[in-house]
């Protein structure tokens, strides 16, 4: 029951134990508020002590003037929140006192108008600057924390209670109230009723607005762990990839999916068995990660999309997430890119790491495969198993880049691509229907690739 009336005022509550990145988000966010709270504070005093320059209304006491004192001293404090503020030395005693002493110097200021002006002491309360209460109020609902919210309304109806009493005392008790509210508005008189519904009012609007907060800081942690989520699934899925499920308009479920025209490309490291056997664990690790780091800069250059890892295998697609009407020739490019790579860069292990690519460019569906509790947002068809099987082929034609005759005529002509060879009709496995394939030499054309498309080409570590 306690739970269900929880979630009923202030939302679904969002996970007890979060992250230190996800905490530190949000605090980054706290500390933003407070800066801006500060100047609207500073703001609001400037404009106060602006208004009471220009008013025509002189004191008409010759003594003290204890108003310029009060709002001199609030614009001190003011000044030094906001220095703190800008130095993340907000700590939560000093924003608590910070926030009664907003309060606490707005209700001596109001106090201060009967003296300032030589009236009697209910004179204050009829003073509109008690609605600047409310703005002090509302000003602690920029940060997502409802118990600011709470101590400034607190303190404001606590405060006018004591102003309340002050008067009474001060001016002869009974003597001085009233029921006419006439008689009220027209003398020095107090209306009892009337200073209730002031406090009535604080209280109920500190009451909504720490509500409204909780809830909204519930939904921004929500928001903000979701951010962190997506951001983070960017990193083991391609950034499109995660783009396209965080904003998909609908929950993804198993078989939604897009047929499009677009190319794959599988690639696969030469000689990998042979090079995991003479490396450890963790130097294997290391040298993939650099071999991917520096492949994934070249394909996400020429508009490549990384779908899959597996083990030293890349899946990659053209104009299956992203749109590109020049899908072919810039999956060949890719590989050309790639076969540069491979003939420059020495890794960690101490050699070069030869690619083989296959290529084959048809209709595929992209979309998500498995079950309602665990998906894979990939691509498959019988184009997208061609291409598979033309990356094993270059071992049996020693090529390292095959490409069907989709591929070659959807991909043209053109300056920076070699000649094609064309390698004949092959059964690939898996299929009954023969397919044409080509092969590609990277000659010298990479560097020009790369240089067309990068102001700053990937250079060897040689």
């Amino acid at each position: 029951m306690k739970s269900t009336l929880s979630a009923f005022l202030f939302g679904k509550n969002a996970n007890s134990h979060l992250p230190e990145r996800v905490h530190n988000a949000i605090e980054k966010q706290q500390y933003e508020s407070e800066k801006l709270i500060g100047w609207v504070q500073l703001l609001l005093v400037t404009i106060f002590a602006t208004l009471y320059i220009i008013s025509p209304n002189k004191p008409m006491s010759d003594g003290i003037q204890p108003v310029p004192w009060a709002l001199g001293l609030y614009y001190l404090f003011t000044l030094k929140r906001l220095a703190l503020a800008y130095r993340n030395k907000l700590s939560t005693w000093f924003l608590t006192a910070s926030v009664i002493a907003d309060i606490g110097l707005l209700m001596v200021l109001i106090w201060s108008f009967h003296i300032q002006y030589m009236q009697p002491a209910s004179f204050y309360l009829k003073a509109p600057t008690v609605l600047y209460v409310f703005i002090f109020i509302a000003l602690r609902s920029l940060r997502f924390d409802p118990r600011y919210i709470l101590i400034a309304g607190g303190t404001a109806a606590a405060g006018w209670v004591i102003l309340t009493g002050y008067v009474i005392w001060s001016e002869g008790g009974k003597s001085m109230i009233t029921r006419d509210y006439v008689t009220y508005l027209t003398s020095n008189s107090i209306l009892i009723g009337a200073e209730v519904d002031k406090i009535i009012a604080i209280v109920l609007v500190t009451a909504v607005l720490a509500i409204a907060v909780m809830r909204a800081k519930r939904s921004f942690i929500r928001a903000v762990t979701d951010e962190i989520a997506a951001r983070d699934l960017s990193r083991f899925v391609s950034p499109e990839i995660a783009n396209r499920i965080t904003h998909a308009e609908q929950q993804i479920r198993p078989g939604d999916g897009d047929a499009v025209n677009a190319t794959v490309m599988f690639t696969d490291i030469e000689g990998f068995s042979s090079i995991s056997e003479k490396l450890s664990p963790k130097e294997l690790a290391t040298m993939l990660n650099e071999y991917f780091t520096e492949t994934s800069a070249l394909i996400s250059r020429f508009g490549g999309v990384i779908t899959q890892f597996e083990g030293d295998a890349m899946l990659i697609t053209f104009n299956a997430v992203t749109p590109d009407t020049d899908h072919a020739l810039n999956a060949v490019r890719t590989a050309l890119a790639i076969q540069d790579l491979s003939e420059r860069r020495i890794y960690s292990h101490g050699s070069p790491l030869k690619t083989r690519c296959g290529i084959n460019s048809g209709e595929i569906v992209i979309g998500a495969i498995g079950s309602e509790s665990r998906l894979t947002f990939t691509v498959h068809g019988d184009n997208v198993n061609i291409a598979s099987r033309l990356e094993s082929l270059n071992k049996e034609f020693g090529t390292y880049i095959l490409a069907t005759e989709d591929t070659v005529h959807a991909c043209g002509n053109h300056d920076d691509i070699p000649k094609w060879q064309e390698r004949g009709d092959v059964t690939v496995r898996g299929r009954e229907k023969s397919t044409k394939i080509f092969s590609l030499s990277p000659l010298k054309s990479a560097p020009r690739i790369l240089e067309q498309k990068s102001d700053s080409p990937i250079t060897s570590s040689d």
